[in-house]
């Protein structure tokens, strides 16, 4: 897909946040490997933390960063199954304004040209929250390579063509 060399690249501020019960600093590879790209894109990572797999947490989380106009979009990894504690898209879904449900089916899609279909079994989800964007990805490595570098890279490359999330970025708050 094009990007126009002609326009000027615009830095996004993402918040990483890695949903896990067992992963601390050491062991937050996915969350590693999402922030080298986030900086390695040009883009500013604005926080990242590590919150357990607690509904009311990550909902707390996640509107202190939608307030935050520091942030302008938050990725989330991890808690995206369909065991017990996954919760990460029941967290979306009590802040969100609006789901982008084409997050979802085309992650599967890409998911599904490596992993086949286990892929079923990510409930991989974005929205936007009041004009935050927000993308929830599962935890494994391979899953969050896949999402920014299929989806992500280009989507918030504000040189993107023929659109991208970047320039719609100051109208998400019109009524």
């Amino acid at each position: 897909m094009p990007i126009d060399e002609d326009r000027p690249f615009l830095p996004v501020r993402i918040a990483l946040l890695t949903v896990s019960d067992t992963r601390g600093p050491a062991e937050d590879r996915s969350g590693d490997i999402l922030a080298e790209r986030i900086t390695g894109a040009g883009h500013i990572l604005a926080a990242r933390y590590i919150e357990r797999d607690d509904r009311s947490a990550i909902v707390a989380r996640l509107h202190a960063w939608i307030d935050d106009p520091q942030v302008d979009c938050i990725i989330t990894t991890g808690g995206t199954g369909v065991t017990g504690r996954d919760v990460t898209p029941e967290a979306l879904a009590q802040v969100q304004d609006k789901e982008i449900p084409g997050f979802g089916e085309l992650f599967r899609w890409l998911s599904y040209q490596t992993i086949g279909t286990s892929t079923i079994q990510s409930r991989a989800t974005a929205c936007v929250a009041r004009g935050t964007y927000i993308f929830a990805l599962p935890g494994s490595t391979g899953a969050v390579k896949d999402a920014w570098d299929g989806i992500l890279a280009s989507q918030l490359d504000s040189r993107f063509r023929p659109c991208n999330f970047v320039e719609l970025m100051p109208r998400l708050m019109e009524r």
